[in-house]
C-alpha cells in the first residue's frame, strides 16, 4: 500500500456525535474516473464523494490504496475503516462489512477488439477467454453465468483491457462506467462496446463492522449531498451529464 490522503474537516481533538476525528480510507486508484492518480495526486468521482462526506460529517481521512481484490479483507481486519473504489454492494460482501446507502447505480459490459464481429452479446462468450478484475463481481458473474468460459483476471484495470488489445484474451467484461470510459478516452481505436447492460449494480462505501454512528453520519452526509445538489455537481464534473437514475438513487438513501 502506498500513498496518503487528509480531507478536509474534522475537529482538533473528537468530531461531534462520538465519531474518531480520523479513519482511514481504502481505494483501488485504477479505476478511471472514479479514482486514479493523476499529476502526483489521487483524483476521481470517488475521491470527491468521499471527501464531501467527510467534510459533511466531522473527520479528515487518510487515503490508502491497495489492490482491489485486498480492500475487503482489510476492512475486516481492521486495517482500513472505510473504503470506495466502486464496490457492488452484495449478499456475500454485506456479511462481513457494512455498506452506506447507493451512491452509484451501475452495470457490466463487454468489450471486444474494433473488428471482431462474432461477439455482439453475452451468449457469444460461451467457451471464450474474458479478461476481468481480480475479486471483482464480474469474475463472479463469468463464472457463475458463461458456460465454458475463463476468467483472465488482474490485479490491474489496464492489464485486463491489455489482454484483450494484446489477444490475450477474447474480451473484457467489467463495470460499466470504466469500460466506457476507457474506450472513450483511451481505447477507441481498438476496442468496442457490444450487447446489453447486464446487471444493474449499486456501489456503496464499505465499512468496518460495529462503526454504526460512523454509517450513520456518513449515510446522513449523502442524502443531504444528494438533495442538496452538491452529488449532481460532482458527477456532472467526471461524466458530463446528469445521472439518469438521480431520482432512484435519492430515493434508496436512510438518512
Amino acid at each position: 500500500m502506498a500513498g496518503t490522503l487528509a480531507a478536509c474537516g474534522g475537529s482538533a481533538e473528537e468530531s461531534s456525535g462520538g465519531l474518531q476525528d480520523t479513519y482511514v480510507v481504502a481505494t483501488d486508484t485504477s479505476f478511471v474516473p472514479f479514482e486514479f492518480k493523476e499529476d502526483g495526486e489521487y483524483v476521481g468521482f470517488d475521491i470527491d464523494i468521499v471527501n464531501e462526506i467527510a467534510d459533511r460529517a466531522g473527520f479528515e481521512i487518510e487515503l490508502e490504496t491497495t489492490n482491489f481484490d485486498g480492500i475487503i479483507p482489510g476492512l475486516q481486519t481492521g486495517t482500513f475503516d472505510i473504503a470506495i473504489a466502486g464496490i457492488t454492494i452484495t449478499e456475500d460482501r454485506a456479511e462481513v462489512v457494512d455498506f452506506t446507502s447507493p451512491y452509484y447505480q451501475s452495470g457490466l459490459r463487454i468489450g471486444v477488439p474494433v473488428d471482431n464481429t462474432s461477439i455482439t452479446s453475452v451468449e457469444d462468450l460461451e467457451g471464450l477467454t474474458i479478461a476481468t478484475r481480480l475479486g471483482s463481481t464480474s469474475a463472479d458473474y463469468i463464472e457463475n453465468n458463461i458456460e465454458g468460459a475463463t476468467a483472465n483476471t488482474y490485479e490491474q484495470l489496464d492489464q485486463a483491457y491489455l489482454s484483450v488489445e494484446g489477444g490475450g484474451s477474447d474480451a473484457v467484461l467489467y463495470d460499466a462506467p470504466n469500460v466506457e470510459y476507457y474506450i472513450k478516452t483511451t481505447g477507441g481505436d481498438s476496442l468496442k462496446i457490444v450487447g446489453e447492460l447486464l446487471e444493474a449494480q449499486n456501489y456503496g462505501l464499505a465499512v468496518s463492522q460495529g462503526n454504526e454512528e460512523l454509517l450513520a453520519a456518513m449515510n446522513e452526509a449523502l442524502a443531504a449531498m444528494i438533495e442538496d445538489g452538491t452529488y449532481t455537481e460532482i458527477y456532472k464534473e467526471w461524466f458530463g451529464s446528469e445521472p439518469e437514475w438521480l431520482d432512484e438513487l435519492a430515493e434508496s438513501q436512510v438518512s
